[in-house]
């Protein structure tokens, strides 16, 4: 016989993301519904290590869902990821009687939570976790969206709008850089929404001459006397892109990074509605004793996946997307 949940926790962990909370409020208020007690873990991975924990209910996710942020805290935990830092968070777990843990990040959190459920499974605890997509790079292999993505670039394209008015005024480049280490998802959606003359990402290696210098000079050539690079961070820096420009075209460009402004702000519609439902699902599928699930995702569905499965699952850069901003620039 299936043991029933009674109590689980939630965390949200590694980079924050605009959504966060309201995937908070879904679990708590979802697992009230169910009569499951909810603990709110805070400063996440850490937080179970240390024994910082709040009792949620209702009221405590009351007015949340339109904030940024996390009212639980996030931060990255070395200690975790040793054996002796987990065993540490099981002894929270044993001590509050959690029968599951739903965990709000990125890949890093979910692999976090399998092998804290793996240890407890080898010392014959039982405690299931569930993951939810939350990053504003949407780099998660499983899932074609991740919370937080959509606010993010709202967030870059006002910015960079406004920019734009100042530039074209003084008849100047801008080079904008935006976040995303490893993924161009950010940079080319936001690219694609402003008008881009280039933006550059990881997924494609840059060209100097054909990417920046014949960009400026064909919309040059078509009259243009203004110029937007959008720059993700993993391809390369917008200071050294700047001074490059300055070189080898002699335009003098103004650089602009906007860091962890775009984490920030009240999460979109888009953003809220899916950390909603994830959270939903996330809540019923430990109800259902369905453990160790990435909540995902796909043609617009929600759907839990395996996490191991999930964690093996890369996600195909849509190149095409860059051809449409190449057919849109002025030539």
């Amino acid at each position: 016989m299936e043991k029933a949940v009674k109590r689980i926790g939630v965390l949200t962990s590694g980079g924050d993301a605009p959504g966060m909370n309201a995937a908070v409020r879904a679990v708590t208020r979802t697992a009230i519904s169910r009569g499951v007690e909810c603990i709110g873990i805070r400063r996440g991975w850490n937080g179970l290590i240390n024994g910082d924990f709040i009792q949620m209910d209702a009221s405590s996710v009351s007015h949340i869902i339109h904030k940024g942020g996390t009212i639980l805290y996030t931060a990255r935990s070395e200690e975790f990821k040793t054996a002796p830092g987990r065993e540490k968070a099981l002894g929270t777990c044993k001590l509050l009687g959690l029968d599951g843990i739903v965990a709000v990040g990125g890949d890093g959190t979910f692999r976090g939570a399998l092998a804290l459920s793996r240890q407890a499974a080898e010392h014959g605890q039982s405690l299931q976790v569930v993951g939810i997509p939350a990053t504003i790079d949407n780099d998660i292999g499983c899932s074609h969206y991740t919370i937080g993505f959509d606010t993010a670039c709202n967030t870059a394209v006002e910015c960079i709008d406004k920019l734009r008015d100042t530039m074209q005024s003084h008849e100047r480049c801008s080079v904008v850089e935006v976040m995303g280490r490893h993924a161009g998802y950010l940079a080319l959606y936001v690219g694609i929404s402003v008008g881009a003359t280039a933006v550059l990402i990881p997924e494609r290696p840059v060209d100097f001459q054909r990417d920046i210098v014949e960009a400026i000079r064909k919309a040059r050539l078509a009259g243009v006397t203004h110029f937007m690079i959008v720059v993700a961070e993993g391809a390369g820096s917008a200071v050294d892109i700047g001074k490059r420009i300055h070189d080898e075209i002699g335009i003098d460009p103004r650089v602009t990074v906007l860091g962890h402004i775009q984490r920030g702000g009240s999460p979109s519609s888009r953003d809220r509605e899916t950390a909603s439902r994830m959270g939903y699902h996330a809540v019923m599928s430990l109800v259902a004793n369905k453990g160790n699930r990435v909540i995902a995702t796909q043609e617009g569905r929600v759907v839990d996946i395996d996490m191991e499965e999930a964690l093996a699952m890369t996600k195909p850069f849509q190149m095409d997307r860059y051809d449409v901003l190449e057919a849109l620039s002025l030539h």
